[in-house]
């Protein structure tokens, strides 16, 4: 007697293997790009010692390093908030010299180190604003928003300044830069930048502000579905980087001893270039803090080792350029392989 043929069960379906974890120490992520980075910073490190064994590694560059990467290590850390949040900002050299000058002028420094402190800090926050209401309200490009603040700020500084230096005369902000006031051999513009590296790691990744800053970047609908306000977002995060080009403008007072209408210069490009090779996405969605501090400090030994041999400056800008034309490309096909 034969059975009737049992009915044939459909073929599950594969489950889809459960996306690995990033392998971690102790608490610390184990990210491919950040170890890339240092990578290559070790191998500066070892370039800048084989050609000038005996000044690139004496203390006092390696000093002067870290404050030069102070100032415009601050900014970038406010440029990747706005980078992220698929934002860009322009504007930030002609924020750090509008504030600058207005925090060196005579009658501001009659208010002493808080007057010039408050000042600055005070201007970049105002600039930020603006850059925040006319692209989160107003609905214009970021690109342009912030290229009409470059023009207006660059105006401004020089209107006050009359194409002229003016000295710090401030006691209390000139000691900072004086070695007396190092703590422990370490500058304290050092310590301002290490401070804000560590609070914005902290707000990007323990947050929910961070959070909602790397949604609106990677979907501003999917976002504003989730309930985010991603007009307010978007103001909050110029807010902060207006903040930052406020402090940086501050520590190059003390770094220069003055205010002009020339302080910085080409800002905006060392900012955005150390963000990328520091692989925050130019799209927006996707961001490191560690990584663009890292980009600034290659950024900064490159222009000191070639300082010290000698090398143009326009050899200096050629190399910058090729390295974040190599980062974008690096970007577009790392990009290409994960999706």
């Amino acid at each position: 007697m034969t059975h009737p043929a049992s009915p044939t069960r459909p073929a599950e379906p594969k489950r889809a293997a459960a996306p690995q974890r990033p392998r971690t120490l102790g608490a610390l992520r184990i990210d491919i790009r950040t170890l890339s980075l240092l990578g290559v910073l070790a191998a500066l490190i070892v370039i800048g010692g084989i050609t000038q064994p005996d000044s690139f590694l004496d203390g006092d560059n390696v000093q002067l390093i870290l404050t030069q990467a102070s100032v415009i290590g601050v900014v970038t850390v406010g440029m990747t908030f706005v980078i992220i949040s698929g934002g860009i900002d322009l504007s930030v050299g002609a924020i750090v010299a509008l504030a600058s000058v207005w925090a060196s002028t005579v009658a501001t420094q009659e208010y002493g180190f808080v007057g010039i402190l408050f000042t600055a800090i005070l201007v970049g926050v105002g600039c930020g604003l603006v850059n925040g209401v006319l692209v989160a309200y107003g609905n214009i490009v970021p690109f342009i928003a912030t290229l009409a603040m470059l023009a207006s700020g660059r105006g401004l500084a020089l209107q006050i300044t009359d194409g002229k230096t003016q000295m710090i005369t401030v006691d209390g902000v000139l000691k900072l830069g004086e070695r007396d006031s190092y703590i422990l051999g370490i500058p304290p513009l050092v310590l301002v930048f290490a401070a804000v590296t560590v609070i914005g790691w902290l707000v990007l990744n323990r947050t929910t502000f961070g959070r909602r800053s790397v949604a609106v970047g990677g979907n501003p609908e999917a976002a504003r579905l989730a309930g985010i306000d991603v007009r307010r977002q978007r103001l909050y995060l110029y807010l902060l980087s207006g903040l930052c080009c406020g402090i940086a403008a501050f520590l190059l007072l003390v770094l220069a001893g003055s205010g002009q209408n020339t302080n910085g210069n080409l800002y905006e490009l060392d900012a955005i270039a150390a963000a990328i090779i520091g692989g925050t996405l130019l799209t927006g969605g996707r961001g490191s803090i560690v990584g663009s501090v890292l980009g600034v400090l290659i950024f900064i030994t490159i222009q000191n080792i070639f300082a010290l041999n000698n090398l143009e400056t326009a050899t200096q800008q050629i190399a910058k350029g090729a390295i974040i034309v190599a980062a974008v490309l690096l970007q577009r096909r790392t990009a290409n392989t994960t999706s």
